[in-house]
Formats: structure tokens, sequence, C-alpha cells
């Protein structure tokens, strides 16, 4: 099954709206809710992306792929997956320390996010500078 672009638009946007519903909701204290409650719509989002990627992946091991032509290709949905991994670590890691289950100082918390940013940034700086154009 592929998306269309305004279908994958449309799915964010309505993932984006729940989770900023549920998160007013609950920092107007009206939802006593868990923090990993509040985060529902997120996680179902990443989850419905990381399906996707991993079947997109998978399809590199089916009979007649030319590995050749799909090693560019390759690095960039690994770095998708890691990019996904990291935003994943951060979203639990902030859930655990608002929800009081830990003791970690918030500067550790961060730490999935600024990685990420970075490695965004470092892909951003060589798809501007080091990608030839034809």
């Amino acid at each position: 099954m592929r998306m269309s672009l305004a279908q994958r638009v449309l799915l964010t946007w309505l993932f984006t709206l729940l989770f900023l519903i549920m998160l007013v909701l609950k920092l107007d204290e009206k939802a006593p809710w868990n923090w990993f409650l509040i985060f529902i719509p997120v996680w179902i989002f990443d989850t419905i992306l990381l399906v996707m990627l991993i079947v997109k992946m998978a399809g590199r091991c089916k009979s007649g792929f030319d590995p050749r032509n799909g090693s560019q290709n390759m690095k960039k949905k690994v770095w998708y997956l890691i990019a996904m991994l990291l935003k994943l670590a951060f979203c639990l890691a902030l859930c655990a320390k608002l929800q009081r289950f830990t003791t970690m100082r918030l500067a550790y918390v961060f730490i999935p996010l600024w990685a990420l940013l970075i490695g965004g940034m470092v892909e951003l700086g060589y798809n501007i500078f080091y990608v030839r154009r034809d």
C-alpha cells in the first residue's frame, strides 16, 4: 500500500492535532492522564512510519533486486531509521522524566534529541555541499 502525499500530510496533521489537544488538556489540568497516554498519537504515528520504513528496507531482500543501484538510498533509509529511534528514545525519556519515573537530569533526557538535530544538520550540509547535481 502506497500513500499519496496528500494522505501523508493529512495523517501528519491529524496525529499532530490529536497530540496537541491532549497536551493542552494535560497542561490545563483538565485531564489527569499519565504522560505516556498523552503521547499516544506520537507513538501511533511513529509506529506507522517505522513499519513503512522497515517494509521499504525489506524490499531489498526480494529476488531480482540490484544492490548496486540502491546503496545511497539504503544509507538514507538507515539514517531515517536511526533518526526515528532517536526520536523514540527522546520521547520515552521525556515521558519518564515528566511522570517522575526517573531522577535523570533534564540535560540527559535531551541527548537523543541533540544527536538527532546534529545528524539532521550533517545530512543537510551533505545534501547542500557534497551531492552532485546534474
